[in-house]
């Protein structure tokens, strides 16, 4: 029976991943995720079902489409094959259970926002609107089915929505400190930027709901140390400076999976470690 439910989460996390691949390509350009159906990026060629199984038709094909020859790009069966490891991932960690489902789908979306953010430096309100509901309405899930912080319904609920409120407001907070100093320093209006992009508050406000607000604050704090590291590392090869932009929701969904994981063991040792303790 264990090894029944690791295909089916591995083969489910494979079909929601060629999903999200439809998510990653169209949303960006404003596109139905519904209609048309599949096609090849190159000719446009309507792709037949047996060339649409996740993975395996990549694989069998060696990349290319049946039609043009055209390569598909690899990324297409690495978002399939992310998807399905992660489903195997939150099986091993909460079994057959409800919070599976909730936490499929968090990371789902997540998965798809730092593909989007990564190559287009957005997260589109089309996910994280919606996911800030869902997060809300599942928190009782959450709160009855997590083993390393239950809570009960209302309680649950609570936390989410601090959760979603802090993640919101915190980034929010900073970038209007950030434009009222431009202001100080007499920068035009019509030329003060953003020093965190409006998508990420919402994306922050998704995990809050998701996860509360013990893990939310996690995933800022490990959020922005990857982030900054990155940009350490990027300014350290040239050719980018401390005014660049970076797709912070990359770091913000990567700190977000790891906190379905590490989260609350690495709160409890903070939390301990303050408290004097090994």
């Amino acid at each position: 029976m264990e090894t029944l439910a690791a295909i089916v989460a591995a083969a489910l996390g494979a079909v929601v991943g060629s999903f999200l691949n439809v998510c990653i390509h169209r949303l960006p350009r404003g596109a139905s995720i519904v209609r048309p159906r599949s096609s090849c990026p190159a000719c446009s060629d309507p792709i037949r079902w047996y060339d649409n199984i996740p993975i395996l038709s990549w694989l069998w094909l060696q990349g290319r489409c049946r039609t043009c020859r055209g390569p598909i790009p690899i990324r297409y069966p690495l978002v399939e094959g992310a998807t399905a490891l992660l489903f195997l991932l939150l099986l091993w960690a909460r079994g057959p259970t409800p919070i599976f489902l909730v936490q499929a789908a968090l990371g789902a979306a997540l998965i798809a926002l730092i593909m989007i953010d990564a190559r287009h430096m957005i997260l589109p309100n089309a996910i994280t609107l919606p996911g800030i509901a869902l997060g809300l309405l599942t928190s009782p899930v959450r709160g009855a089915y997590d083993p390393l912080h239950p809570l009960g319904p209302l309680e649950a609920l609570v936390d989410s929505l601090q959760g979603a409120a802090v993640g919101f407001a915190l980034p929010y907070g900073i970038n209007a400190a950030y434009r009222g100093w431009q202001a100080v320093r007499g920068v035009p209006r019509e030329k003060r930027e953003d020093g965190i992009g409006q998508g990420d508050f919402k994306l922050l406000a998704m995990i809050g709901a998701f996860e509360g607000l013990r893990l939310v604050l996690f995933c800022l704090f490990a959020g922005a140390v990857s982030g900054a590291l990155f940009g350490v590392y990027l300014m350290a090869r040239g050719g980018y400076g401390w005014k660049s932009k970076l797709p912070y929701g990359v770091f913000l969904g990567g700190a977000a999976i790891l906190a379905l994981f590490a989260g609350e063991p690495s709160i409890a040792w903070y939390l301990r470690l303050l408290e004097g303790g090994p």
